[in-house]
C-alpha cells in the first residue's frame, strides 16, 4: 500500500439512524479502513449505545472477545456518537420528530465533532464526509469544514432513479404536492426497469397521507443530496441494475457490500445490530437436512396485526416444512407476539422462533431453502447473493419495487398476495411455499444471480474495481 507521508486521509461516515442504513455504511467503512484510511463512524447516541451494548452481549453468547477477530487495520475505524437534538421529554419512539431534530441539530453536532478531530489530530483532519442519502443537509457542513461531500445510498439504484424524476412528474401533473399519483396508471424509467404503480413509490403511504407527505418531502431533499455530491456510492452492482445505474451520472456501484466480508463471528464494528442475536438458531439449523428450512424475517420495522400474525403462524404450520422465524418483541403492533393456541407445542422442533438472528450466517447455511422476506434492499441482496429464492411480503417504501425486481425481472421469487382486506391468509401462504419448493426454476435463477454478484465483488469485477477507484480517490483527498 506504500508509506503515507504527511497528512493522512480521514473519512467521517454519517449514517441515518435506522438498522437498514447503519449496517451497509458500516460495511463500506470497514472496507475503507482495511485499505489504511482512517474512518470515524458517527452514530447518534441512542444507536451507538445499542450497538455497543448488543455487541458486548453477543461476545458473551459466542464466547469470543469483541476485539479478538478484528482485522489488522481495525485501528483505522473509530466509533463515536453525536447528539440527535432530542430532549429528555421528547418521545424517542417518534421517527418524525427525529427527522426534524436531526435536520436542525446535526449540522452543528458534526461541525463540533470535526473541529475537535481536526484540532486533536492535525495530520488526520477530516478530508471527506460520507453521509446517508437522506441527510443532504450534511453537505453544507462538509463544505464549510473543507471536506469533500460523498453520498452513500443504501437502497437500489432504481429507488434513486425514480426520485430523480420527481420534478418531471410534478411538472407533468402526474404527482401532486403530497406525492400522490393523480394522472396515469404507472411510471416507467426504462423498458428494463419494472414500472411503479401508484402506491409503489418509496414515499407512498396511502393509508396516512400526512406521513406520505413527510416521506415525499424527504425524497425531494434526497435530490439535492445526490446533485451536490461528487460521488454517489451505491450498495448495488451494475450487473443487477444496469439500466438504473445508467440513469444516475455520479453513481459508483460497489455492492453487494454483504459479500465483501466472510460470514462468521462479528466484531463490534461489523455486527451493527440494534437487536441481540440468538446464535442458538445456527445449532438448530445444523440439525436440519440441506435446503429444507424456510427462513422468515421482516426486518427491523415491520409490524403485524394479531390476525395477520395468526395467519402467518398457521400458514407455516400447514406447510409442514421446517421454518426459522424471527419474531421481534415489537412485531405484533408494537407489543409482544401471541401465537395461536397450541401452535408452539404442535410445531415442536419443526419450527424455531427467535427474537433476532445472525441473518447473513443463516442465509449462508446449507439447510436454508428460501427466504420469506419483507424485501428490504439489504435483505434482498443478502438473500440473492447466497443463491436463495424468495417469498415476498413487502411492508412499505421501496420494498414493493424490490419485490418487482425479485418476481418479475430476476424471476427468483413469488408474491404472497393479500386478500381484499389486506390480509395474507394461511392457505395463500401455504400454497406459495409449496409452489416455490416444487419449481426448480427459481433456484436456478437465484444460483445464477449468486454467481453474478460473486463475480462483481471478486478481483477484476465491476464492484471490486469501483471500490478500488473509490479508495484511490479517498487517498488523494487532503
Amino acid at each position: 500500500m506504500g508509506v503515507m507521508i504527511g497528512k493522512k486521509p480521514h473519512v467521517l461516515a454519517v449514517p441515518f439512524p435506522a438498522q437498514g442504513h447503519v449496517k451497509p455504511l458500516m460495511k463500506l467503512a470497514r472496507q475503507i479502513a482495511k485499505y489504511g484510511i482512517k474512518v470515524t463512524f458517527a452514530n447518534i447516541e441512542s444507536v451507538h449505545d445499542k450497538i455497543v451494548s448488543y455487541s458486548a452481549k453477543m461476545s458473551e453468547d459466542v464466547d469470543v472477545d469483541v476485539d479478538e477477530d478484528e482485522d489488522e487495520d481495525e485501528g483505522n475505524l473509530v466509533l463515536t456518537s453525536v447528539g440527535d437534538g432530542r430532549g429528555p421529554d421528547d418521545d424517542h419512539e417518534d421517527v418524525f420528530k427525529l427527522l426534524d431534530t436531526l435536520r436542525s441539530s446535526m449540522p452543528q453536532s458534526l461541525t463540533d465533532l470535526i473541529e475537535t478531530i481536526n484540532a486533536s489530530t492535525p495530520d488526520e483532519r477530516i478530508s471527506c464526509v460520507i453521509a446517508d442519502i437522506t441527510m443532504s443537509y450534511v453537505s453544507e457542513t462538509a463544505e464549510k469544514m473543507g471536506a469533500e461531500f460523498v453520498v452513500f445510498s443504501p437502497p437500489s439504484a432504481a429507488a434513486v432513479g425514480v426520485i430523480n424524476v420527481i420534478p418531471k412528474l410534478l411538472e407533468e401533473g402526474i404527482l401532486d404536492q403530497n406525492g400522490s399519483v393523480t394522472n396515469g396508471q404507472t411510471t416507467s424509467l426504462s423498458d428494463d426497469i419494472p414500472a411503479w404503480r401508484k402506491d409503489e413509490f418509496s414515499w407512498s403511504f396511502a393509508i396516512d397521507l400526512k406521513t406520505q407527505k413527510i416521506f415525499f418531502e424527504c425524497s425531494r431533499r434526497v435530490l439535492s443530496a445526490a446533485a451536490e455530491a461528487k460521488l454517489l456510492i451505491s450498495n448495488t452492482c451494475y450487473e443487477l441494475e444496469p439500466a438504473a445505474c445508467d440513469l444516475i451520472p455520479n453513481i459508483l456501484p460497489v455492492g453487494p457490500l454483504t459479500l465483501f466480508e466472510p460470514d462468521g463471528p462479528k466484531s463490534i464494528t461489523s455486527s451493527c445490530n440494534f437487536h441481540r442475536e440468538d446464535p442458538s438458531c445456527l445449532t438448530w439449523l445444523d440439525s436440519k437436512p440441506p435446503k429444507s428450512v424456510i427462513y422468515v424475517s421482516f426486518g427491523s420495522l415491520a409490524v403485524f396485526s394479531q390476525q395477520q400474525l395468526d395467519e402467518l403462524a398457521l400458514g407455516l404450520e400447514m406447510s409442514g416444512r421446517a421454518f426459522l422465524w424471527v419474531v421481534r418483541s415489537d412485531l405484533a403492533n408494537g407489543s409482544r407476539a401471541v401465537f395461536p393456541d397450541g401452535f408452539v407445542e404442535r410445531v415442536g422442533e419443526v419450527g424455531k422462533i427467535v427474537e433476532w438472528a445472525p441473518q447473513e450466517e443463516v442465509l449462508s447455511h446449507p439447510s436454508v431453502a428460501c427466504f420469506l422476506s419483507h424485501c428490504g434492499w439489504n435483505s434482498t441482496l443478502e438473500g440473492l447473493s447466497r443463491g436463495l429464492p424468495f417469498l415476498c411480503w413487502p411492508y412499505f417504501s421501496d420494498q414493493f419495487h424490490n419485490q418487482k425486481y425479485i418476481c418479475d425481472k430476476w424471476e427468483i421469487g413469488l408474491r404472497i398476495d393479500p386478500d381484499e382486506n389486506g390480509i395474507r391468509l394461511r392457505h395463500e401462504i401455504m400454497e406459495k411455499i409449496d409452489m416455490l419448493f416444487c419449481d426448480d426454476g427459481f433456484k436456478e435463477n437465484a444460483t445464477r444471480l449468486k454467481e453474478i454478484t460473486a463475480e462483481s465483488v471478486g478481483e477484476g469485477g465491476s464492484s471490486y474495481e469501483n471500490m478500488m477507484k473509490f479508495i484511490d480517490h479517498l487517498r488523494k483527498i487532503r
